[in-house]
This record gives structure tokens, C-alpha cells and sequence, in this order.
């Protein structure tokens, strides 16, 4: 990335969200983040597959709840925009969509105006708080979202980021216990259960760098919709979540996605 980077912007050590940024073929990244996604590339050269396939699947369960009548939407782990954005598609269904955004990375606020494009008919909004800090991220949404109507909570390649001590579990269920009935959880989330060495290497050389890798089987990664309804098919490997609803990414089948995804409804 070129210039100054944007006050309190961390460059000495890397940022997932630059990371993804850089596997996505983007620019809003520094080398130290090139460095580890180069370091991540030499144990598996399909990281930016992964990447793709997270962001695809975005898609794909977005156009779904939009096709069944979700209009809002909390986004947290927005990451550095790469059209479309979740409003982007949302809106294509359903011009009168609202979406909230947030994340916690100053790069994201730098280029927040390109998330805030949205239909006349609906809405959008970026909030600048931790995912760490549910009631922050209840408090901003609230000026935007109605809690008394359905909300699609996303937390799309985040929640491998939060580790178990950091209160993974009890921060999902904190947001959802101020949606309403009728409310989805999409998530997308990595995994070891296919990769187990690859892996173990990843998460030691991200923590050396400071960087937490919370990687969780499948039963683990299914805790998370406790006492929520799946929509079929359930809990998939990522790409295999409703295809037809997207376009596959190049390179998608030459091996097994180590991340698996799912949507569900609060009853």
C-alpha cells in the first residue's frame, strides 16, 4: 500500500482483514502482511481459494436471505471492501435493505465511503468497534437496524479469529439474544479437520506474529446455531452451501476447502 497509512494502523505486525485483503489480489496492505500470507501460501497454496470461497459463499447466503425476505443486516468482520459488498447484493433482491457494517481496522474506516453507497430505497452504515464489544456493536446498529424485525447477523471468516478465552461462544450468543424471532446467523469458519499439520504450523507461525488462529472441528463449529434452526443443507463445506445461488470459484474442487459454513434462523 502506498502513502501514509491511516492513523492507528499497525504495521508492524500483520492484520488478518489486510491479509485477506492481499490473497484477494487488493492493494490495502503493507509487507508484513505480504510476508505472513506468503508464509501461509508455502503450507497451502490454496489460501487465496479459501479467501475467494469465504467471500462467495458471503454472496451466496446473502442473495438467500434476501430472496426469503431478510431487509437487515449486521455485518461484523467486514473487512477492506471488495465489491460487491454485502449491501451490493442484498439491494440487487431487495432495494430496501439495510445494512450495518462494522469492523475494527483503521484501513476499513479509511474506505468506509465505499460501503456506504447505498439504493435510495434502503440503507447503510459503517460502525468502527471491536467484535470483542457486543454492546457497542448493539448499541451503533440500533441507530440504523429495527430490533423488531429479522436481522441477518454475518460473521463471515471471523469467529476463527476469537479464541474460546476471549468468549467466542458467549459473544454470539449475546448478539442474537437482541435479535428478534425470524433473525439468521450466517458464519463461515476454518478449520484443521482436513489440513491437521498444515495447520498447526499456520496457527504457531500467526501467534508468533501475534495473531490468534482458532481453528474448530466441525462439532465445535456447530455450537455456535445451539438452539437455532439450520437451513438446509446444514452445516457444509463452504462451496458446497447452496452453489446454485453463485458462481463457483476457480479452483474451488481441486481439493478439500478446510472451512466449513452455515446459515440459521432464530425461532
Amino acid at each position: 500500500m502506498t502513502g501514509q497509512p491511516p492513523t492507528g494502523t499497525d504495521t508492524g505486525k500483520p492484520h488478518p482483514a489486510r491479509m485477506y485483503d492481499w490473497y484477494l489480489g487488493g492493494k490495502d496492505n503493507y509487507p508484513v502482511d505480504e510476508e505472513m500470507g506468503r508464509q501461509m501460501l508455502a503450507l497451502d497454496p490454496r489460501v487465496p481459494v479459501m479467501a475467494r470461497v469465504n467471500r462467495a459463499f458471503m454472496h451466496r447466503a446473502t442473495r438467500w436471505l434476501a430472496q426469503n425476505g431478510v431487509r437487515q443486516f449486521l455485518d461484523i468482520g467486514t473487512g477492506i471492501p471488495t465489491e460487491p459488498n454485502l449491501h451490493q447484493i442484498a439491494q440487487a433482491v431487495a432495494p430496501d435493505a439495510r445494512v450495518v457494517y462494522c469492523d475494527n481496522d483503521p484501513i476499513v474506516l479509511a474506505h468506509a465511503a465505499a460501503l456506504l453507497r447505498s439504493s435510495d430505497a434502503g440503507a447503510t452504515e459503517y460502525l468502527q468497534a471491536d467484535a470483542r464489544d457486543p454492546e457497542a456493536i448493539l448499541d451503533g446498529a440500533r441507530k440504523v437496524l429495527d430490533f423488531g424485525r429479522p436481522v441477518a447477523l454475518s460473521l463471515v471468516a471471523l469467529l476463527h479469529f476469537v479464541s474460546d478465552a476471549d468468549g467466542a461462544h458467549a459473544l454470539v450468543d449475546r448478539l442474537l439474544s437482541e435479535l428478534p424471532s425470524g433473525s439468521y446467523l450466517m458464519v463461515t469458519h476454518a478449520t484443521a479437520d482436513f489440513t491437521p499439520e498444515e495447520s498447526a504450523a499456520a496457527i504457531e507461525k500467526l501467534k508468533a506474529a501475534g495473531v490468534t488462529l482458532a481453528l474448530r472441528s466441525r462439532a465445535e463449529f456447530t455450537r455456535f446455531f445451539d438452539g437455532l434452526d439450520l437451513v438446509e443443507p446444514g452445516v457444509a463445506v463452504v462451496h458446497e452451501w447452496h452453489p446454485e445461488l453463485g458462481e463457483p470459484v476457480p479452483g474451488q474442487d481441486d481439493g478439500v476447502i478446510p472451512g466449513y459454513g452455515a446459515v440459521a434462523r432464530k425461532p
